[in-house]
């Protein structure tokens, strides 16, 4: 292997509630020998997603649970140093579902090559990756806007809630954003195009957002929860549809939060309302529905339609607090991590 020592994440426990820095470790490795139809793959950028700490937990009914001193997973774009595999060949960049690695041996499962003159490589683990592939699904197939209807989205400047309500501006609706300070909501606005963009941060946060929808909100594409749930659910017109993707607020709840039980407010709202809610599990639509994403969403990239801002961390050491950063929304577009570059030789 040329005498590489690679270096990786691992899950050292499990986290009750909040996850902290001790929760990870990094330790270096020996990537194992490349075989026939095999190739060495170096990580260039690792991306880092929510979804990755209900893995952390010991039931995760999410692609299943990390085990303890497992490698962290995630999607990467990582570049082919050697390969032994007939269809990539040194040097290609390819899409892989890595992990938190420098380096990683695989048997070409799961690889995308990705081509640096169509697109910047990163877009692969964004806008037009995963989290664009799911505001795309979750939009498209579970909210069904139509010209005219008012689009509300949780945590808007993110990397999915950004794509969520350019895709309603381009499906002609009114779109409305929520995200966590002025500077993001500024974004949201003038840079991304929503009609309106609301701080939940506000102290009169649910009467700011009931202005901003006058006629009420025909779908609520759901990333949070909590508080912001509670503000868009009297909004909800009759016949409102909801896709239900993330509740970042609860990923770290140990136990029910103290106050009234909200459920039966809820099922009476979706009752009464005649509310469609579905759950959006992305790995559920790659089989069908990829090929149009990547056709419609290329398109869309390329005529400056829809954007997607990337908020860069330096160094595979880091990973651990901006993820728990990412889980407190201290991020500001698409977190990746930039593992090294592609000047750099082998390391």
């Amino acid at each position: 292997m040329g005498g590489i020592t690679a270096r990786r994440v691992v899950l050292a426990g499990r986290p009750s509630g909040w996850p902290t820095l001790e929760d990870f470790r990094l330790e270096e490795f020996t990537p194992s020998p490349v075989l026939s139809g095999g190739l060495l793959l170096r990580v260039r950028y690792l991306s880092l997603d929510p979804y990755m700490r209900m893995r952390m937990d010991e039931h995760s009914p999410y692609a299943g649970s990390v085990a303890i001193g497992e490698t962290m997973q995630g999607q990467a774009v990582a570049e082919v140093l050697r390969s032994e595999h007939p269809v990539y060949a040194e040097g290609d960049t390819v899409l892989a579902p890595a992990g938190w690695v420098s380096h990683a041996v695989s048997d070409g499962a799961g690889l995308r090559k990705l081509d640096p003159g169509l697109a910047p490589v990163t877009t692969g683990l964004g806008v037009l990756g995963m989290p664009g592939f799911t505001a795309y699904s979750g939009l498209m197939v579970i909210g069904k806007p139509e010209p005219g209807e008012t689009v509300v989205v949780s945590s808007a400047s993110g990397p999915v809630g950004s794509v969520v309500g350019q895709l309603a501006k381009i499906a002609g609706c009114r779109a409305v954003g929520i995200a966590g300070g002025p500077e993001k909501c500024r974004y949201v606005r003038e840079e991304l195009g929503f009609d309106a963009a609301v701080d939940y941060r506000a102290p009169d946060f649910a009467e700011r957002l009931a202005a901003a929808c006058p006629d009420g909100v025909d779908v609520y594409f759901e990333n949070v929860g909590g508080a912001v749930f509670d503000a868009v659910l009297p909004l909800l017109n009759i016949g409102a549809r909801v896709p239900v993707c993330g509740v970042i607020a609860h990923y770290n709840d140990d136990a029910p939060r103290p106050g009234p039980d909200r459920l039966p407010k809820t099922m009476s709202t979706v009752l009464q309302k005649r509310i469609r809610m579905q759950g959006l599990i992305i790995l559920d639509h790659y089989a069908d529905r990829f090929d149009d994403f990547r056709r419609d969403m290329g398109e869309w990239v390329g005529a400056g339609r829809v954007k997607l801002r990337e908020d860069l961390i330096d160094g595979l050491e880091n990973a651990p607090a901006a993820f728990i950063g990412l889980l407190g929304g201290r991020n500001f577009g698409k977190l990746l991590v930039r593992v090294a570059d592609k000047e750099r030789g082998p390391s």
